[in-house]
């Protein structure tokens, strides 16, 4: 009877088999081939061909570091620290405020990337809205799609995906008991140091939870950094996703371009060892 018990997991585990490791299995073996979209319709065993290539490569290499910098810039410091700042302030906000508020950052998270990327394309262009407001200051504008690409996008990325930290952290806090704070300032604990010592801690498996999706989400940002800059100019703004969809589609390196997704979904199960190591520390 006890194989039984397994039954209900069968089709769950049909679709997963189906869906996720045969797609995964069969992108692992195109890594190890030259198959290409034009040309030969063959695809013959290279080894660890395209892997070498890769890491040989300068484009390559150009778009690890850019794709660090843009998960630094916008998931692990813009919406991590915004969204405790923004749950922080909320909790102690009045209702309306709270409201106003929550909604304002959730319409950025709800609108399609697409609608996004062209709204902060709007917004950092030679002719937008940025610039009209430092020229009504009298402030040096500048196109800073051109001077300043992976910052544009990644300021882009928090816009867009604060509210998902904030709900995280927002909920969070609520969990906390008011007896320990109460201690804490009884304590004679300021507003730093009850953060530092008690909120923070309070709160770390939920850090460690947010940080870890929303570094997996920024790492496969593709269609937010298509739209405003398509990786450029030159190779300004091009992350990993933007390189792989380069290779594989524009210049028909399907091989090379799909072990480059191999070496990207190896950074973010690094990202997630790390976090979960961190969740689950002392603190």
């Amino acid at each position: 009877m006890r194989p039984l018990r397994w039954l209900p997991l069968a089709p769950a585990t049909v679709l997963l088999v189906l869906f996720l490791a045969g797609p995964i299995a069969y992108c692992a073996y195109i890594a190890f081939t030259n198959m290409q979209l034009t040309g030969s319709s063959s695809a013959d065993f290279v080894g660890f061909e395209n892997f070498r290539r890769a890491f040989s490569d300068p484009k390559f290499r150009n778009a690890v570091w850019l794709t660090l910098v843009f998960t630094v810039l916008s998931s692990i410091v813009g919406q991590n620290t915004l969204g405790l700042a923004l749950a922080g302030l909320m909790r102690r906000a009045s209702k309306p405020v709270r409201t106003l508020t929550g909604a304002l950052v959730i319409a950025a998270w709800v609108l399609p990337e697409i609608v996004a990327a062209f709204l902060l394309y709007a917004f950092f262009r030679r002719e937008g809205t940025l610039n009209a407001v430092l020229d009504w200051l009298h402030l040096p504008s500048q196109n800073w799609l051109f001077t300043l690409p992976i910052l544009a996008v990644s300021f882009a990325n928090v816009w867009r995906g604060t509210a998902f930290s904030m709900l995280i952290y927002s909920a969070a806090l609520s969990e906390i008991p008011k007896e320990i704070t109460e201690a804490a300032e009884v304590d004679g604990a300021n507003g730093v140091r009850k953060v530092i010592h008690v909120t923070l801690p309070m709160i770390r498996r939920s850090i460690g939870t947010n940080l870890m999706l929303n570094t997996l989400q920024t790492l496969s940002v593709f269609g937010l950094i298509w739209a405003m800059t398509r990786g450029g100019p030159g190779d300004r703004s091009t992350t990993l996703p933007v390189f792989m969809y380069d290779q594989a589609f524009n210049k028909s390196l399907i091989g090379y371009g799909t072990a480059v997704a191999l070496l990207l979904l190896l950074v973010g199960a690094l990202f997630s060892v790390v976090y979960l190591r961190l969740a689950r520390a002392e603190v």
